[in-house]
């Protein structure tokens, strides 16, 4: 292939800098004081660390599945707005709210009644002691009860952001984040430590300023959606009437559910790989909660990346533009790739470091020393994985990016984890790189299945 077909012009870099930058940043500092609540709450000992890491395993499972559900719908959102489609666009909006709901009141109850229970699913086996198991229990289920009633606002910030962004809009996402991370900061250093009056509830107050957090930050982007209805034409009536065409209701199913079995099948399967790690004791589960932190705020990129290539591809998609969709992907692979051995090379490089940071045993911070460096290997790896299966996911072959992404996960990942933790000695490290370096062939097919183009279809008009 020649390499001017792999690289954009001045134009193009600048088109996607202007769409990516602001959800680089809005992810970036999401996750840097993810980075910054572990680190407090790591300063209060390993226990209290790894029973909100437990947690957060849980509370990934709700927000993937979360995230799956609206991915499905914004399939069709980033196409209607590619055709200036306001009434469709307003439709998938409310699909996005019914979901919504009915995820974050399906959650709430089961946590609330089941929350315990599935906390012991990492305290099981004979590596922890009863007083240590007591501990991360009694810790856990004090964060759980308070965090999860930011699961409203939680779930209103990621509808209306998913909305604006399918219309390019990323700026105002990336205010709303700068306003929840100053309310978290401040919220975490005053209620976990107890200054200037405040009490010290340690992993409680931080769950405490997470939620206000999420509050504020999902207050700003609804307002800001519905103050400004001239960018926004799909707003006015949003909430006039929740009637949804049978026939875009049937599509979005069709094409959304695999999408969202997709993610929540992934999520709980990344999980149970989690919950492999944990049979070897609740310092690997401390470890795997560093790596897991640094790699979410080092992926920032990536992320950002995964998700130009679904708004721009579907945009191209939605406007009849097929060959545009295809040529404009190759080039956002292309730069993905080559930015991520820089992202993989930084990671390396501060892994000795990031450790240090928090309050645990020198046997944690070396083992996820060594993770860390390992993920930075495997990054530009994941890199083009995660591109090709958001453009894939473009053109609504949402069947074959289950097969592609959750299908490799259980019938490979998952397995593999239980195995080589559960029945061999190999070092947890070792077992990390297998699993980490396994998806070189789930790589193959994606890049197979890109070649063949038969993704790339426009699905709002069929």
């Amino acid at each position: 292939m020649r390499l001017d077909r792999l690289k954009g012009d001045r134009g193009f870099y600048r088109m996607v800098a202007m769409l990516v930058l602001p959800m680089i940043v809005q992810q970036g500092i999401t996750f840097f004081v993810n980075l910054l609540d572990n680190i407090m709450i790591g300063a209060l000992g390993t226990l209290p660390m790894s029973a909100v890491s437990i947690v957060n395993q849980l509370f990934f499972v709700v927000n993937l599945t979360l995230f799956g559900g609206l991915s499905g719908v914004s399939i069709f959102g980033a196409q209607f707005w590619g055709v200036k489609d306001y009434d469709g666009m307003r439709r998938t909006l409310r699909i996005k709210l019914m979901f919504g709901v009915a995820v974050t009141a399906a959650t709430t109850l089961l946590l609330l009644t089941k929350g315990d229970a599935l906390i012991g699913l990492w305290l099981a086996g004979d590596v922890n002691t009863p007083a240590e198991i007591a501990e991360v229990l009694h810790e856990g289920m004090a964060y759980l009860r308070i965090i999860i009633l930011g699961l409203p606002a939680f779930m209103l910030t990621q509808v209306y952001v998913n909305t604006l962004r399918e219309t390019g809009e990323t700026v105002a996402p990336m205010k709303a984040s700068l306003i929840a991370v100053l309310v978290n900061l401040v919220g975490n250093y005053l209620l976990i430590f107890g200054k200037f009056g405040f009490p010290a509830l340690g992993a409680a107050g931080g769950a405490i300023a997470t939620v206000a957090a999420r509050a504020l930050e999902a207050l700003y982007i609804v307002r800001h959606a519905h103050r400004n209805t001239q960018k926004y034409p799909f707003i006015p009536g949003l909430y006039r009437r929740l009637h949804v065409p049978a026939d875009l209701l049937k599509k979005v199913a069709v094409t959304g559910i695999p999408l969202l079995l997709n993610e929540a099948l992934w999520s709980v399967g990344n999980t149970l790989i989690n919950n492999s790690y944990s049979a070897r004791g609740l310092p690997v589960v401390a470890s795997v909660n560093i790596l897991g932190t640094a790699w979410q705020f080092f992926a920032v990129v990536m992320f950002s990346m995964g998700a130009a290539v679904s708004i721009l591809v579907g945009q191209k998609l939605g406007a009849g533009d097929i060959e545009g969709a295809k040529e404009i992907n190759l080039k956002l692979l292309f730069a993905a790739f080559v930015l991520h051995i820089g992202v993989g090379l930084l990671l390396i490089g501060a892994a000795p470091f990031i450790p240090l940071l928090y309050k645990t045993e020198p046997a944690v911070r070396t083992l996820a020393t060594h993770l860390l460096v390992v993920a930075g290997l495997s990054l530009p790896v994941h890199t083009l994985i995660h591109c090709a299966y958001f453009a894939i996911r473009s053109g609504g072959k949402t069947v074959v990016t289950f097969l592609f992404d959750c299908g490799f996960m259980w019938a490979v990942s998952v397995p593999l984890a239980f195995f080589l933790c559960r029945f061999t000695g190999l070092p947890v490290i070792a077992v990390y790189a297998v699993i980490q370096f396994a998806d070189v062939a789930k790589l193959g097919i994606g890049l197979a299945m890109l070649k063949n183009g038969f993704w790339a279809n426009n699905i709002i008009g069929a």
